[in-house]
């Protein structure tokens, strides 16, 4: 197994792991805060695949997927399209409104193009340094890891945040 091919199982997993936490969940439930400052579903969801596919583009020397592919205009957030959940406030947490299924596609879109990236890389590629802006300098292996790292607690904090839900009926 290669280097790339861990990476990929890593990501091809958050799908599925997203996919548990929003199933059979109506809108209502989406947007539901378990405290007045608490992620939704919604956003969770929609900031894992932004968090990704902002993170990936660049990397692939590719443009977002969700300016690219339309997902920008299917969602119609009230904020610019570069944002991404990092730094919202939880008034914009709060405006994150969207079905499941819009949800999920976005995800998924997001995930395919991750994987199909992944698919072209090779072991030495990920020695590359991407940022110079940190000590030690980051590599692509190390962004990657921690990309995918991110997706992961998010995607675990949804399945955590649904289990609430579910138990409060």
């Amino acid at each position: 197994m290669r280097s790339n091919d861990v990476l990929a199982d890593g990501f091809g997993r958050i799908v599925d792991l997203v996919r548990h936490a929003l199933d059979g969940v109506d809108e209502a439930d989406l947007t539901r805060r378990v405290d007045p400052q608490a992620n939704t579903l919604a956003w969770l969801a929609w900031h894992i695949a932004r968090g990704q596919d902002a993170q990936i583009a660049p990397l692939a020397g590719s443009e977002q997927v969700w300016t690219s592919r339309g997902w920008a205009d299917r969602f119609d957030l009230p904020f610019g399209a570069d944002a991404n959940g990092y730094g919202q406030t939880s008034d914009e947490v709060a405006q994150v409104r969207a079905s499941g299924a819009l949800l999920l596609g976005y995800l998924q879109d997001t995930t395919d193009v991750t994987l199909a990236y992944l698919e072209r890389l090779q072991d030495d590629d990920l020695d590359v340094v991407v940022d110079e802006g940190w000590d030690p300098p980051v590599t692509l292996g190390t962004r990657l890891v921690s990309i995918l790292a991110d997706d992961l607690e998010h995607a675990g904090q949804a399945g955590y945040l649904r289990g609430l839900l579910d138990r409060a009926r």
